[in-house]
């Protein structure tokens, strides 16, 4: 799947960006804060990307930022939010903001976020209050820093069907001293999440 897309941006506007590599334009749904940071038209653009997968559609989310990403991909694990309510979240709030939100728990402020009703916001609070770290906090940030392998090593397992925070999380537990390759640590976390 496509997790880093760098290109030549042809088109903007809030929520959407065509970026064209390869000779192929993609179409990326990105987040206002996103928006907000590209270049100008015909400049090179690099974005981190979410790729949703349903039965009718592949979807691309992009992201200025891999926390950005990381906390986008920590929201869709919630009950009731999708890519895109997900994407008016992190449209609504800086992502700073939201992790201190969640963080504190703070109800009020979440539902003033479009879409995000009063269940929504304590279902949010609830499932990730622990899995966020604070603003500015070294020890706990919103997603461990994974070289490109561990990276790729989470994708593969992803496509696979397992969830991302346990990929991530077998990853940390399995990950050797010094450098491994892909298909070493790829057999390692993968035997691990079998068991």
């Amino acid at each position: 799947m496509i997790a880093h897309l760098r290109g030549t941006l042809l088109s903007k506007r809030p929520g959407q960006a065509v970026v064209e590599t390869g000779g192929v334009g993609y179409d990326v749904t990105i987040s206002v804060p996103t928006f907000a940071a590209l270049p100008e038209l015909g400049s090179v653009v690099a974005l981190h990307i979410h790729t949703h997968v349903r039965e009718d559609q592949i979807a691309l989310y992009g992201f200025g930022r891999p926390e950005e990403r990381a906390l986008f991909e920590k929201l869709i694990t919630v009950s009731g939010i999708g890519p895109k309510l997900a994407v008016t979240i992190l449209s609504g709030m800086q992502a700073d903001d939201l992790v201190g939100a969640l963080r504190q728990g703070d109800i009020a402020r979440l539902t003033r976020i479009p879409g995000v009703g009063k269940k929504t916001a304590e279902r949010m609070v609830l499932e990730l209050r622990e899995k966020v770290g604070m603003p500015g906090d070294e020890t706990a940030s919103v997603a461990p820093a994974f070289s490109g392998v561990e990276e790729d090593v989470i994708s593969a397992l992803v496509n696979l069907g397992y969830q991302r925070a346990a990929a991530e999380k077998t990853l940390q537990a399995a990950k050797p001293v010094g450098e491994a390759t892909f298909d070493v640590l790829f057999r390692r976390v993968l035997g691990s999440l079998s068991k």
